[in-house]
């Protein structure tokens, strides 16, 4: 028998890596050997893992740098349409290995690498995370990035450089502890610091109204210094940009104002200035009103804003004016996307560059603004929306609280002279929010200034139309519009499983990755022995995998042939983690109760970082963590049931787990989660899902097949039902007899032995005011995973869904939702087409 390849040479069979041509290898060794003789020569003979990694990484950005230089080279001759998709969050991850991916160099690096007897992988384990992001808002963002060089489009991401990301999640003692991400320490290979084009920010100050206009005077200002990072296509040769801010005080920040005896303490202040680009607000649907937070917000519009504003200006191709100065044509040209509230500050600043600087009159401005601007909305829970206090706006933007006021009274007469009559409608229509301290609500701004706004999955949208945006659904029903999530089949399949790919490749060939709905294709062979057993194949071997990074972290042995059992994603209440521990716990008592049965083993793990602030939170991963401590050194149980609170979950966490997964659990309250994206990753990676009917689930069911998803649970109808009826938690714990023990065996410290009422809080929440009813979905949950049990135990009929899954997640590319942004939002069309290459 022949020995077993290894890594390397089974990485080489990988078509879809890429080929390794000879000239292209010795190149490659060339350059990366240049790139690190120039890294050491500075100071060291010895060289690290490190210095390697930066080698490569060099090496790789040099295939970058001349199809950057073209493609934007192309946009300022070809002058199209331009989108900017504005964000406070772009969760990236790491770049390498998706560089190579995108530009086909995978195989021909590691063959390179390993000539020189390296192994690539441990390479790429040195990167750092770009943590830039909470959770799914953000690596929609990164998704988004991705499909919009994919699709040829003239994007810009425009977004903050914190210094500061996502911090790094720790696990002592069974509780969260949180640890700054140091994230730029060693330094980022993939930026370019671009010091020419530094902007003036203002902030504070007062206004002044004259007969030619209003001037903004006595103002601090703080200096955004731009960072370009490169944004590969799909081997189309197009490389866009993303472009972070950072803050820099300007040289004579603080000085003017001080005598002789205050310099030190002026250059010490420079910070102040400094700061607004230092950390990422580590909150997932939770809006916290805080000033540097509202700083941040307009720091990145202001920024942003001047710059789409030059490259309007610049001469177009073929034309002989220097500059173009008709704004009324800045919406054929320029698209602007609002990832969420956060930068809504756009639309007033907008308004203020065209009225007081450029001296639009206020009706063609705001015409141009509203053609401009369109919003994305991401959640409907009220503890989420943005509704800034009017005497912090007054203090930090005095010019944009004017602004806001004259668009809320122009657009309250809008409403009045469409509903005469109806205050209580003015009332809640109304930009600004009445009461102990009158408020701004930035999703009201949001709507009324853009010609578009979308919800991330149908019932989300849905849901806008008919409650939260209700009225305003009714003055201008055609702004509304669905854009259902996607994410990038590069990164989630290519790169973090290139296994499934390549079997997928060998029956339908590699067209796939750019368009995801062949994957329908796939159908076909549902009942093919050979592929079943080829899927059943990688999933095996991505389970070993897992579970030996798993061993070498948690020190937990881990059963390979158990069910993984995976619900990874922010530690929220809506989001029902909860759920699954009441699960975990009847699933135990049932082991030790009848241990004597063929039970089907699962290995059940939970991760997500929890906001510092939320304490019930963490509460809920103290209970995670108490849970395992419990059932997994039961000799009863033995390997039949295992629980592991993934740490530090992350972008790079995820690429390892989600291909390893076998059941994905979605199990937010139906009308809570507005899409959810990792639902798609794990649908894609060949896992089934147990969900409700929620978010994305909902066409997820829709082109799988229900019967190829475990849906269980209240429908959004149910809980409106249950809401006007009241939610009676004790009912359903007397009436369940597992439910009552398994709150007995929290509520009575029998897995916190210790501290026996350490879960009392969790206990009273979910006895008397949960709002996401966790009791009302047990019953339906607990019957619908013992249907998980026994499919499990059919493996092949188990592999037939899975690849019907698979084959239906070409809807969820999120090359799908650009193509429909594209089209019905930012009047532009997407292209297949290919630059030429820049060697040519």
């Amino acid at each position: 028998m022949s020995k077993p390849l290894s890594d390397h040479e089974r990485r080489k069979q990988i078509s879809v890596r890429g080929l390794a041509g000879v000239e292209n290898v010795a190149d490659l060794k060339t350059n990366f050997n240049r790139h690190l003789h120039f890294t050491l020569v500075k100071d060291r003979n010895v060289a690290t893992k490190r210095d390697y990694y930066f080698a490569l990484a060099h090496t790789v950005r040099d295939h970058l740098i001349g199809r950057w230089i073209r493609t934007q080279q192309h946009y300022y001759e070809k002058d199209p349409k331009r989108v900017y998709y504005i964000s406070l969050e772009f969760y990236m991850g790491r770049t390498l290995q998706n560089t190579m991916v995108n530009l086909a160099l995978e195989n021909a690096c590691d063959e390179a690498t390993y000539q020189l007897g390296l192994d690539m992988e441990e390479l790429e384990d040195m990167e750092e995370d770009a943590g830039l992001g909470n959770g799914g808002l953000g690596r929609l963002a990164a998704c988004f990035l991705d499909s919009m060089a994919s699709l040829g489009l003239a994007a810009y991401g425009y977004g903050i450089r914190y210094e500061f990301g996502i911090f790094n999640q720790k696990i002592v003692n069974g509780w969260q502890v949180e640890e700054a991400d140091d994230w730029l320490r060693y330094g980022n290979p993939w930026e370019k610091a671009r010091p020419e084009y530094m902007r003036p920010v203002h902030f504070y100050g007062r206004t002044e109204h004259h007969p030619d206009g209003v001037k903004w005077v006595d103002t601090q200002v703080v200096l955004a210094l731009p960072y370009d990072t490169p944004v590969p296509g799909y081997r189309n040769n197009v490389v866009n940009t993303m472009r972070l801010w950072s803050a820099k005080a300007p040289c004579e920040f603080n000085l003017k104002d001080f005598n002789v005896g205050g310099y030190i303490q002026a250059v010490l202040d420079r910070n102040l200035a400094e700061n607004i680009s230092r950390v990422l607000y580590p909150n997932d649907n939770f809006f916290e009103g805080k000033e540097l937070r509202l700083k941040q917000e307009y720091f990145v519009v202001s920024a942003t804003l001047q710059d789409i504003i030059r490259r309007f200006k610049v001469s177009k191709f073929g034309s002989r004016e220097i500059v173009r100065t008709d704004f009324s044509k800045l919406p054929d040209k320029v698209a602007i996307q609002l990832n969420d509230t956060h930068p809504a500050m756009a639309i007033p600043e907008l308004m203020r560059v065209l009225v007081d600087e450029e001296k639009l009159n206020w009706e063609q401005a705001w015409d141009v603004t509203v053609r401009t601007c369109a919003y994305t909305n991401h959640t409907v829970l009220p503890e989420a929306l943005e509704r800034w206090p009017v005497d912090l706006f007054a203090h930090l933007l005095p010019r944009h609280l004017e602004i806001v006021y004259e668009i809320n009274r122009r657009h309250l007469e809008r409403v009045a002279a469409r509903f005469p009559g109806d205050m209580d409608r003015l009332r809640r229509m109304s930009l600004i929010e009445e009461g102990a301290q009158k408020r701004i609500n930035m999703a009201h701004l949001c709507i009324v200034g853009s010609h578009a706004v979308n919800g991330v999955a149908q019932i989300h949208s849905d849901i806008l139309k008919a409650t939260v945006f209700k009225d305003f659904y009714e003055m201008e029903p055609h702004k509304f519009q669905n854009k259902t999530n996607g994410i990038t089949p590069r990164r989630w399949l290519v790169m973090c499983n290139p296994g499934l790919a390549e079997i997928i490749a060998e029956k339908i060939g590699e067209d796939f990755i750019r368009d995801l709905d062949q994957l329908k294709e796939l159908r076909k062979f549902v009942d093919d022995e050979a592929f079943i057993r080829d899927i059943a194949k990688v999933k095996q071997e991505n389970k070993l995998k897992f579970a030996v990074h798993l061993e070498e972290h948690y020190k937990v042995k881990i059963n390979p042939n158990s069910m993984f059992d995976v619900q990874v994603k922010r530690i929220h209440e809506y989001k029902r983690q909860l759920l699954n521990c009441l699960h975990i716990i009847t699933y135990f008592n049932r082991i030790k109760k009848e241990p004597n049965k063929q039970w089907t083993p699962r290995t059940v793990m939970i991760g997500g970082k929890a906001a510092p602030g939320y304490h019930t939170a963490k509460m809920i991963i103290r209970l995670i963590t108490a849970i395992g401590e419990i059932v997994n050194n039961d000799p009863v149980v033995g390997d039949r049931l295992k629980v592991i609170f993934l740490e530090n979950y992350r972008v790079t966490l995820a690429e390892k787990a989600i291909p390893a997964a076998d059941l994905s659990e979605q199990i937010s309250t139906a009308g809570t989660e507005a899409s959810g994206t990792g639902n798609m990753k794990f649908m894609l990676n060949g896992a089934l899902t147990i969900g409700t009917m929620d978010g994305a689930n909902v066409e997820m069911a829709e082109e799988a097949g229900e019967d190829n998803l475990f849906i269980f649970g209240m429908r959004v109808d149910d809980v409106d039902a249950m809401d006007r009826k009241g939610y009676n938690a004790e009912e359903y714990y007397n009436r369940l007899p597992e439910l009552k023990q398994a709150i007995d065996q929290i509520a009575g410290g029998f897995f916190s032995p210790k501290q026996p009422d350490l879960f009392k809080e969790i206990v009273n929440m979910l006895m008397h005011h949960d709002r996401f009813k966790v009791f009302a979905d047990y019953e339906d949950y607990i019957k619908c995973q013992e249907k998980v049990n026994a499919l499990y135990k059919n493996p092949k009929e188990w592999t037939k869904k899975v690849i019907m899954n698979i084959a239906g997640c070409g809807k969820f590319s999120s090359d799908r939702t650009i193509a429909q942004y594209a089209r019905e939002i930012w009047g532009m069309e997407p292209t297949l087409e290919k630059l030429p290459s820049p060697d040519v």
